[in-house]
């Protein structure tokens, strides 16, 4: 689902999350689309031949154009309320200078203790036959500070251990706290029944409120609803058909009917559907019940999805990362860690993405009022202000991991 966008980046994070969303599955899940190519962005200016070529194809720029989108893109999210963005780069080897000044946002730094590292054993001498190129350094302690201030506290380590052989790391940092331009009465809040992916149901908090039409539209039978936010970013809330017989509840009348319903890779694009795709809500305003909850998705390991993808010359020794630096790295890991909190006051998400680089080797009460529940499987997308940008996508199945 695309449509004309002000935000020249954001139809290729749309197009990133359309083709990424299939391969995480149907469970409980929270990622950051925009996180990941940032980071992927951040390195594809460096890429060069056949690697920069497919990074180019999965993200819809590369080389020079890439770093940037990466610059225009993160100042743009940073200059919103709300939204804080940051992108660092630690290193044991040389970081080309033109790379380096292509990214003008991104911090540069050496691993600890790194000039160690680069020091010929010769330099020092070596003790019981072990130089001091070989002395394992843990730099745990400096990402995980980072990662903890870059988003607040909210997430607090690395997506992925550190095995020793990474020659570059680097790490995009996502933070974000709003508040509903309506908040839900806590005073409403009160268990109320959801029905999960597997057919079980059971009680869980449930906020609600009562909220205006224009707040709700359909999308291929796709129940959108958003709630906007203070800061001006918009929050969307996608609840899928239902189906004859399984799990319950209501979408109304933009809810089809049939067997076969969409799981979240359908049902999620929905959240950045176009207004030319949209039906609108035939009621005067919505009852909106709306479980209060947490998605947390910690250490996602997306290297196998990048290959699935079509990225495999950028993820083994033989890459070509020269724009970057000289030393032959490649692609060896790359993972992300996200969480999203909705509650009675507003949303708060983080998200962390990392790449390891070795080398390689109140309205008039109306006269129809419609009743939203999301009392079974349904999603979140929360956007920019231009309602075009994901910056983050969830799926709450209600599946106990």
């Amino acid at each position: 689902m695309t449509h004309d966008s002000g935000v020249p980046e954001a139809e290729a994070v749309r197009e990133l999350a359309a083709r990424w969303l299939p391969r995480l599955g149907g469970g409980d899940f929270v990622v950051s689309p925009v996180g990941l190519w940032l980071a992927l962005g951040a390195v594809a200016s460096g890429a060069r031949g056949r690697t920069g070529e497919e990074l180019r194809g999965l993200l819809g720029v590369g080389g020079k154009a890439a770093a940037e989108a990466v610059t225009s893109l993160g100042r743009r999210l940073a200059g919103g309320d709300g939204l804080a963005v940051a992108t660092g780069v630690w290193s044991r080897v040389r970081v080309g200078d033109v790379f380096r000044s292509r990214l003008p946002d991104v911090r540069f730094e050496v691993f600890p203790r790194a000039d160690w590292y680069e020091l010929p054993d010769e330099a020092f001498g070596a003790t019981d036959d072990v130089s001091l190129g070989e002395v394992p350094v843990d730099a745990r302690p400096v990402f995980d500070a980072w990662v903890r201030e870059a988003t607040g506290g909210r997430i607090t380590r690395l997506p992925l251990d550190l095995d020793g052989s990474e020659d570059l790391v680097l790490l995009n940092a996502l933070a974000l706290k709003a508040s509903w331009l309506s908040a839900f009465p806590g005073r409403l809040t009160r268990d109320e029944p959801f029905t999960d992916a597997r057919g079980a149901t059971r009680p869980v908090p449930t906020m609600r409120s009562r909220i205006p039409a224009r707040w709700v539209w359909y999308v291929d039978g796709v129940t959108v609803v958003e709630l906007p936010c203070r800061e001006g970013l918009r929050v969307r809330f996608v609840l899928g058909p239902e189906v004859p017989g399984g799990p319950g509840g209501s979408g109304g009348p933009g809810a089809a009917r049939g067997p076969g319903a969409a799981g979240p890779a359908g049902v999620l694009a929905a959240g950045w559907a176009g207004p030319g795709e949209r039906r609108a809500l035939g009621a005067g305003a919505a009852d909106l019940s709306l479980p209060r909850f947490t998605l947390r998705t910690t250490g996602a390991d997306v290297t196998g999805h990048l290959a699935a993808l079509g990225v495999s010359r950028a993820l083994g020794p033989g890459a070509d990362f020269s724009g970057l630096s000289a030393d032959g790295l490649y692609l060896s890991r790359v993972g992300q860690s996200a969480l999203v909190e909705v509650a009675e006051e507003g949303v708060e998400a983080a998200a962390v993405t990392q790449l390891a680089m070795p080398r390689g080797a109140a309205s008039p009460r109306p006269e129809a009022v419609e009743r939203i529940a999301f009392d079974r499987p349904f999603g979140i997308v929360v956007l920019d202000a231009s309602g075009e940008l994901p910056l983050f996508t969830g799926w709450r199945s209600g599946v106990s991991p």
